[in-house]
């Protein structure tokens, strides 16, 4: 498999920038690519987008992913979740379902990942969705280490968000035989992370499973590699990057509507802007 891809970042509410790229990308109808990677929110949008949903993500997150079940500090404190995937899930399900048939029938001969962190290795699991599959299999990568209690056990191993191996797979869609690749993220060019508190506190938590504490660990400088990849790709290799100028309003948990809309319409106009420069 080999020629263009493209890959989304996660990062939560943040995900509302690449839900704009992609409405754009859909409006204009362009979708050159063989290889589709998403991670955490960014393979959740990313499914709507392969299904032809224009605008479903972006129903998603001014939505139900606003309501105080998904998001909630009290659950949290009460030994629950602080972002309820399972609420979220079955709120999609019941008020706006991913047409995981359509999604299939679109990527049936290419191939859509779907990043996820082992729990037993720390290292990286791309899964290729099927439509009895794909609910599940983006669940596991969105399932943020601390903010949902224990993963996904999805077919036979304890998965997590894809985030922490794999935030920016860009070498695995050069291992893939991508020449030509574009990447969605929901940082501004510049950032680089840099180990805090939540990676030292999570790392702690999850001591008993001591390669996926060494990957929490190792997530900044996996990541500040990936950035520098993207920078300077081998030769013969072009990458397009998609990303605002400066930090978005919309943080990994907020749920401020005026953010939220004011960060989709951003992303709207940078995924004009990045189609006409790509098409030229």
């Amino acid at each position: 498999m080999g020629g263009s891809a493209l890959i989304v970042e996660g990062g939560g509410m943040r995900g509302i920038f690449s839900a704009g790229v992609l409405d754009a990308f859909l409006e204009l109808g362009f979708d050159p690519f063989q290889i589709y990677i998403g991670v955490s929110a960014g393979a959740c949008n990313l499914s709507s987008q392969v299904a032809g949903q224009y605008r479903r993500n972006f129903r998603i997150y001014t939505n139900q992913m606003v309501r105080p079940e998904f998001i909630s500090a009290r659950k949290f404190l009460g030994g629950g979740h602080y972002m309820d995937l399972d609420w979220l899930w079955d709120a999609f399900q019941r008020e706006d379902p991913l047409d995981v048939v359509a999604a299939e029938k679109a990527t049936r001969e290419k191939a859509f990942l779907i990043v996820c962190t082992s729990v037993r290795t720390g290292r990286p699991v791309y899964l290729q969705p099927r439509a009895d599959t794909w609910l599940d299999y983006i669940k596991a990568s969105s399932s943020v280490p601390l903010f949902y209690r224990g993963g996904c056990h999805v077919d036979g191993e304890w998965l997590m968000d894809g985030g922490v191996a794999d935030p920016l797979p860009v070498q695995e869609a050069i291992r893939r035989g991508a020449r030509e690749i574009v990447v969605i993220r929901s940082r501004p060019l510049g950032y680089v992370k840099s180990p805090g508190l939540e990676s030292r506190v999570t790392s702690f938590l999850f001591r008993r499973h001591a390669e996926l504490g060494r990957a929490i660990r190792m997530q900044a400088q996996v990541y500040r590699s990936a950035v520098s990849l993207i920078e300077n790709p081998p030769d013969g290799i072009a990458i397009h990057h998609i990303a605002p100028a400066r930090p978005l309003r919309t943080r990994r948990t907020s749920q401020n509507l005026d953010d939220l809309k004011a960060d989709y319409e951003l992303g709207h106009e940078l995924g004009r802007e990045a189609v006409l420069q790509m098409r030229t």
